[in-house]
């Protein structure tokens, strides 16, 4: 047993070397616009400037650990992105201790390494934004939970304050999933109060947990207190007027997530969602007599924060159920587990059952591997290609205006002399005066919307903005496309003779 022990261990920290060089890999690679916002109005000011204020791109905790890491290290993209890292692959070891406490070491060994090649967690360990930290810290909350309801200590639900405390400060929203837990407790609660099995322990020590976690929270908030309560009471109002309504919808939420990690559209996107729900099902039912709270708990917390979020009118953005991914995807390695047991009862038994699930495993080794090297075809976001470049191309006296809210990226941190745009009415002033002209679009989907006018200039009539079907003739003409694995993140560069 003790050498069992041992070999489960080495397949862990095998698992982990491979998945810190797949995210040193590309670490350095050139920042995207909401790790460069989060730089310049955040992680580059004092530390007694960084919590003034309130904003929804600020993940407090994080960026305090970016600072140090910048302190440290220097303000290299890899340096800044280096505390993101470690969060995912610290989330890794987490899940797979979780996964091995319910479901025994093969499904750990096996769900830990398909989420060490996932193309999700490889793409938010390389992206210098908080939500790695919301993974770990909720992944070590599911971890004491289900410790915690099952044998009720001091030191476990203490523990699991702390991270409740941690993912609220790192981001809001990081309370939806300590939420749909306490959710869960008080229905264990009364379900036992009304049976008569209610021990004091069973609700005072989870109390205290989610006590010392809301309080903590509450005091690392209060210095920015009002400046929240003010940024979530008109959280909605910038998105009644958003042209992207789709990001409100959460079946464009789940379409997104799964298009992305797979690559693909149409309807095949359905088609995965609908395997991979059936199967995590399956997979539900599997570890319910070990784990009973713990499908609960991930369902309940995609539904609350959907449900959440569409209360109060926010965007639904698929990166705020990145926490889920590791639940899920313990999930569906269950699930994959308890199909071959009820193939090979059929077929020929133990032996089967194990050889078959071999095989299945090796087959989504393979398939995450391959969808997992998109991460490295592109940066998330070239804008710092698409500045040079257009630096390079720029003749003297030559007008460049960037386009949309990128042009916050070019102007505030690359120091670009460019003219920005934003509306149809700013885009047309812009053209009415003669002579060449670069409109630099970051974000083309969306600035099209906005600037409808520059998409008939350019002649878009395809769904790829980066190969539209144009006329022969148009009034802009494409330099240059630069490709990013962000959804709508290619950087094109057009330009006017």
């Amino acid at each position: 047993m003790q050498g069992s022990g041992q070999r489960d261990y080495l397949w862990l920290a095998a698992i982990v070397v491979l998945a810190a060089a797949l995210r040193i890999w590309g670490l350095n690679a050139p920042m995207w616009h909401d790790e460069i916002q989060t730089l310049v109005t955040h992680v580059n000011l004092g530390w007694g400037e960084m919590i003034q204020s309130y904003s929804m791109n600020h993940h407090y905790l994080h960026n305090i650990a970016a600072k140090a890491s910048m302190s440290l290290f220097g303000d290299a993209p890899w340096a800044i992105r280096l505390p993101a890292m470690l969060f995912g692959l610290g989330t890794l070891a987490a899940m797979w201790v979780l996964a091995r406490d319910i479901a025994g070491a093969l499904i750990a060994h096996v769900t830990t390494l398909l989420l060490a090649l996932s193309y999700h967690e490889i793409w938010f360990s390389q992206n210098a934004r908080g939500y790695t930290g919301l993974a770990l810290f909720s992944t070590l909350g599911m971890l004491f939970f289900l410790r915690g309801m099952k044998t009720p200590t001091r030191g476990t639900w203490a523990l699991y304050g702390l991270c409740l405390a941690a993912a609220v400060f790192t981001h809001l929203t990081g309370a939806f999933f300590f939420l749909a837990q306490g959710l869960i407790w008080l229905a264990v609660v009364i379900a036992r109060a009304l049976r008569g099995q209610l021990d004091g322990a069973t609700f005072r020590l989870p109390f205290m947990g989610f006590l010392i976690g809301g309080l903590i929270a509450a005091l690392l908030y209060l210095p920015i207190l009002p400046s929240l309560l003010d940024t979530v009471s008109t959280v909605s109002e910038s998105s009644a007027t958003d042209v992207m309504q789709e990001y409100q919808n959460p079946v464009w939420t789940a379409f997104e997530a799964i298009r992305t990690g797979i690559g693909q559209t149409g309807p095949i996107v359905a088609l995965v969602g609908a395997a991979v729900l059936a199967v995590s099902l399956l997979g539900a039912i599997a570890l319910h007599r070990d784990a009973p709270l713990f499908a609960i708990t991930t369902f309940l917390h995609i539904s609350l924060t959907a449900g959440i979020l569409m209360a109060v009118g926010m965007r639904i953005w698929p990166r705020f159920f990145f926490v889920d991914i590791g639940f899920l995807m313990l999930l569906f390695v269950a699930g994959v587990q308890l199909s071959c047991a009820v193939i090979a009862h059929f077929i020929g038994g133990e032996r089967v059952s194990r050889g078959l699930f071999a095989l299945l495993a090796v087959a989504l080794v393979a398939i995450s591997a391959f969808l997992a090297k998109r991460n490295y075809d592109f940066p998330k976001q070239d804008l710092a290609g698409a500045y040079a470049f257009t630096q390079s191309l720029r003749q003297p006296g030559e007008r460049v205006y960037a386009v949309g809210y990128s042009e916050q990226d070019f102007r505030g941190f690359y120091g670009a002399d460019w003219g920005a745009i934003y509306t149809d009415d700013e885009y047309k002033a812009a053209l009415a005066e003669p002579g060449p002209v670069i409109l630099v679009v970051g974000f083309p989907g969306r600035n099209f919307r906005d600037v409808p006018q520059m998409a008939l200039d350019a002649g878009i009539g395809g769904s790829d903005v980066c190969a539209p079907d144009r006329p022969e003739k148009t009034v802009l003409k494409t330099v240059r496309c630069f490709g990013g694995t962000l959804g709508d993140g290619n950087v094109i560069v057009f330009r006017r003779d």
